[in-house]
């Protein structure tokens, strides 16, 4: 039950943050699955299984996708990081990189602005 892996009392947690919570536990959820639906269907000697298990596995990607977009919608710094990674192109671990370069190329400053979550430093 995800209710055994909060970490404060419920009493001390507001809604939002269960909800939160609640959204976490059930991505973490989905993609286990697709990682145990994958396995299943590579060991799988049956062609008929293994596609019904593959299926399977893009049903539980469907579904963790459809959780981080209602974080995303949720939580700014999701979003802002959404924002970030998603669809960019090159390394991963360079796109911070470039878009502080880019920033300061255009005459911003601040780690924040650099991000495009300039707008996250009043709290979200």
């Amino acid at each position: 039950m995800s209710s055994e892996s909060y970490h404060e009392p419920l009493e001390l947690l507001s809604e939002g943050t269960k909800n939160l919570h609640r959204a976490i536990v059930s991505l973490k959820e989905e993609l286990e699955a697709v990682d145990w639906y994958q396995q299943r269907a590579e060991a799988c000697s049956d062609d008929e299984l293994r596609a019904v298990l593959l299926h399977n596995k893009n049903e539980e990607v469907e579904h963790a996708m459809m959780t981080l977009e209602w974080l995303r919608r949720h939580d700014a710094v999701f979003a802002a990081n959404v924002d970030i990674y998603l669809d960019s192109t090159g390394p991963i671990t360079e796109v911070e990189k470039r878009l502080r370069a880019e920033a300061v190329a255009n005459g911003e400053s601040g780690p924040s602005a650099s991000l495009g979550i300039g707008s996250l430093k009043g709290g979200a």
